[in-house]
């Protein structure tokens, strides 16, 4: 979810990346959805992630300032990242790649720990469930930088959208991608709001985050009365009038579905 910042617009970072904005702001959103355009310093061939929703023009953007793609990728499948993925490739001649085969079109999934190469652009694929089950990171070794998709927003947190998205997967995939920041990884990418230039700050923040919002969830059941395993599907609601009392209302019914994903985690005894 969004928090207060300035306005963000895309840009040039490195040597290899180009963000193309989607015009889509909102709530969830932030400033809209970043299409990534990557290609090795020299070459002619591009590999494009997320090109984004049906908006405003975004395809034919696309479709007029980049020339030779080779690869669609995408980060997980919801609309504003592969709603035009299939209609882009089939304009370029290339294929989308997702982890998940439904959302492929000419290609193969992607598998955790896959080396990409397009005419020197080397990428990793890293699984990292937990926003969705099909998200995937990508590491761009030379740049030390990390593609998050939705798993890290440029500000504010991402919401874990029950049941699709799980907290224990999103839990595990931020441990996964804060070892990363160890020795490979210096800058994030994400799929909406800035550029992040300290990737371990960012990803301990989040960690903390889920922790804190875990034990307030706690002490609201303890508050309710009620065990995170009851029935009463009006429980995440009442939940969230505790926890997120001081979040704008605008923000409750994705505060609900990251309750539920937490109900789920605390029920399972994880």
């Amino acid at each position: 979810m969004s928090t207060p910042g300035d306005a963000w617009a895309g840009g040039t970072f490195g040597e290899r990346a180009t963000c193309l904005l989607a015009p889509n702001p909102s709530m969830m959103t932030l400033d809209g959805t970043n299409t990534w355009v990557l290609r090795e310093p020299g070459a002619q061939r591009c590999v494009v992630i997320d090109p984004g929703p049906v908006t405003d023009g975004h395809l034919e953007l696309l479709t007029e300032s980049l020339d030779d793609v080779a690869l669609v990728l995408l980060t997980h499948h919801h609309l504003d990242h592969s709603e035009v993925a299939a209609t882009f490739a089939d304009r370029k001649h290339c294929a989308v790649r997702a982890l998940d085969p439904d959302w492929c079109h000419r290609g193969e999934p992607l598998r955790d720990g896959e080396e990409i190469d397009v005419d020197g652009l080397g990428l990793r694929v890293v699984t990292t469930p937990g926003h969705t089950a099909d998200s995937v990171s990508f590491v761009v070794p030379a740049e030390r930088a990390l593609l998050s998709g939705d798993m890290v927003l440029g500000r504010g947190t991402t919401v874990v959208a029950h049941p699709d998205g799980q907290l224990g997967p999103y839990l595990d995939s931020i441990a996964r991608m804060r070892a990363l920041a160890e020795d490979e990884v210096d800058v994030v990418w994400p799929a909406h709001g800035p550029v992040l230039d300290d990737a371990a700050g960012v990803l301990d923040f989040y960690a903390a985050h889920r922790r804190d919002r875990l034990a307030q969830v706690e002490a609201a059941l303890l508050e309710l009365g009620e065990p995170a395993s009851s029935e009463d599907d009006g429980l995440p609601r009442r939940v969230v009038e505790v926890v997120y009392a001081d979040v704008d209302r605008s923000l409750w019914v994705p505060a609900e579905l990251s309750v539920r994903a937490q109900l789920a985690y605390l029920a399972s005894g994880s």
